[in-house]
Order: structure tokens, then C-alpha cells, then sequence
């Protein structure tokens, strides 16, 4: 009885440990490279920029990470995720409010780009949408899915022009895991 005891309070410790580190343990794990661009958006939409500017009311944006958590947040706050073939337009998506991962890098690129815009960030900071390949220890994951829909993933690099600092994200995966930045 001891023993079950002990051994539930370890997996219980384990879990709670993955759990808190699940940002840092997904980095170690993942990795992400780019194998092909995608288009970028204009936002035009009314809807959209209102549903912007409430999303990011009172908050100060100053820097890239700032950005970042603002497009991520949005992005989540306006996108539900679907397998089906939808539009990749946010000016869309913000009616449709279903993506797929095709979707999501393509919102939340485009809420970046707008933000560092209207935030005077533009002549330093870029967010552009790719479709990517995920290797799990060095290994492509790809292969393995017998898919098409799977053949590829997309996600966002917002990158510095003066520094050259790149910050990956994957608006979708942190939908649903709450997990901000990836390796790339």
C-alpha cells in the first residue's frame, strides 16, 4: 500500500512537473523549419480592426515579445480550429471565425503586422506566415502521417531587421496548450 502510495505521488509530481515546463520541454523536443512562404494579408475588414482594438485596449505594445502575445492572444480569442478547407484571409476568418493551422499563422501574422504597424514598429519588426515541417528530436514527423492535410504546418516568425532576432510562433498550438514560443 506504501508502495502505490508513493508511486501515485510521483506521477502525480510528474505531471504537474510536464505540465509547468510543458513551454520549455516542447521546445527542447520540437523543432520547427520552414518549407515554403505563404501569402500575408492587409487588414481591411472593420470588424477585424474593432475586434483588434479591444483585444489590445490598455495594453502597452512597445516590443516584439509584446506584439507577439497580443497576435497570439487574439488570434486564440477570434479562431476556433477546423480540419475543413476554409479561407485563409482573416478579414474572412473574422466571420467565419473557424482555421485550420493554415489559418491561424495567417491571423495572427496579419494582427502582428498590423499592431507593429499602428505601434511604429514596422521599420524594425516583420510578421510573416510559412508552412513548415516539425522534427521531433531531429527527426521529420512528417513522413509518418499518411495525410495530406498533414504534409505540412504552419506557423509565424516575427523577425527584427536591426537585430536579426527571430521569435517563432505557433498561433495554433497555443490555442490549445497555452505554449507561446517555438524552436525554430
Amino acid at each position: 500500500m506504501r508502495t502505490l502510495k508513493r508511486s501515485l505521488y510521483i506521477l502525480l509530481a510528474t505531471i504537474t512537473l510536464c505540465l509547468l515546463l510543458r513551454g520549455p520541454l516542447y521546445r527542447l523536443l520540437v523543432t520547427y523549419r520552414v518549407v515554403g512562404d505563404r501569402p500575408s494579408y492587409t487588414i481591411t475588414d472593420p470588424e477585424l480592426l474593432n475586434f483588434i482594438e479591444k483585444q489590445v485596449a490598455g495594453k502597452k505594445l512597445s516590443d516584439g515579445n509584446s506584439v507577439a502575445k497580443a497576435g497570439l492572444a487574439a488570434t486564440a480569442a477570434a479562431l476556433h480550429y477546423t480540419a475543413e478547407q476554409n479561407s485563409s484571409d482573416p478579414n474572412r476568418l473574422i466571420h467565419t471565425r473557424t482555421a485550420h493551422c493554415v489559418g491561424y499563422a495567417a491571423f495572427c501574422a496579419s494582427v502582428c503586422t498590423y499592431l507593429f504597424e499602428k505601434h511604429n514598429l514596422s521599420d524594425e519588426w516583420t510578421a510573416r506566415p510559412y508552412a513548415g515541417q516539425l522534427y521531433v528530436l531531429g527527426h521529420n514527423v512528417h513522413p509518418y502521417i499518411n495525410h495530406p492535410f498533414f504534409k505540412d504546418h504552419d506557423f509565424v516568425l516575427l523577425q527584427n531587421k536591426r537585430t536579426g532576432e527571430i521569435l517563432a510562433l505557433d498561433p495554433t498550438l497555443f490555442d490549445y496548450s497555452g505554449i507561446s514560443k517555438v524552436s525554430f
